[in-house]
């Protein structure tokens, strides 16, 4: 009960930040327009992990379809399915 414990956590590791490099990415091309007025942007590596790895991959309009509209479509049928439950329709044969 002192301040010593840390009850399973331990300090979080966090990735070298040297891993990331502009040069490839759209970044550099900043860089360099920045370049060329005398400027610089030392937070430009730290958006560079936008570009690399599976963050760089585009995704395609089928998998925002795919991924949700099943997940979109089963909300559907059980909404609907509650609702003609708890509210089911009249039958009085009338319009009005």
């Amino acid at each position: 009960m002192g301040h010593g414990s840390e009850h399973g956590h331990g300090k979080m590791e966090l990735p070298d930040y040297r891993q990331w490099k502009i040069e490839g990415t759209p970044l550099e091309k900043v860089q360099e327009r920045l370049a060329k007025r005398g400027l610089r942007d030392p937070w430009a590596r730290n958006e560079a992990w936008r570009y690399m790895g599976g963050f760089a991959k585009p995704v395609t309009l089928t998998e925002v379809f795919t991924r949700g509209l099943k997940w979109g479509f089963a909300a559907f049928v059980i909404a609907l399915g509650i609702e003609y439950t708890l509210f089911p329709p009249k039958k009085n044969g009338g319009h009005h």
